[in-house]
């Protein structure tokens, strides 16, 4: 089993930046891509971005050029930095971890963008 705790969301203003921050604990070797996914109310969760144990990242249209996903394997921690933040980026940010045949799920963190 792997957990996955995020940090690091909140309110900020449109325009502003936020880091968020996910640690893994557990059976982290058998986590081999991390990524960010969010749900905006009323809407599907959709992927933000992932990065694996190389390092290749994949970003969705919405987040390239605003959004940077990175790693710390010392810490087993994934971070992603927000910058230039739209109204549309509010939602719940979810941490995930995927394996051979296994997938995890962070509680969430909530990221609000006001006006």
């Amino acid at each position: 089993q792997v957990q996955l705790v995020e940090s690091g969301g909140g309110l900020v203003q449109a325009g502003g930046s936020l880091r968020l921050s996910c640690v893994a604990s557990g059976n982290i070797f058998s986590v081999y891509v991390l990524g960010w996914y969010r749900q905006a109310p009323g809407k599907q969760r959709e992927l933000v971005a992932t990065i694996s144990r190389s390092e290749s990242t994949t970003y969705a249209d919405s987040a390239k050029g605003r959004f940077t996903i990175s790693r710390d394997n010392a810490k087993n921690t994934v971070y992603l930095q927000m910058n230039s933040l739209k109204l549309e980026d509010t939602a719940v940010y979810y941490c995930t971890g995927q394996g051979i045949g296994s997938e995890y799920w962070g509680q969430g963190t909530q990221v609000t963008v006001s006006s």
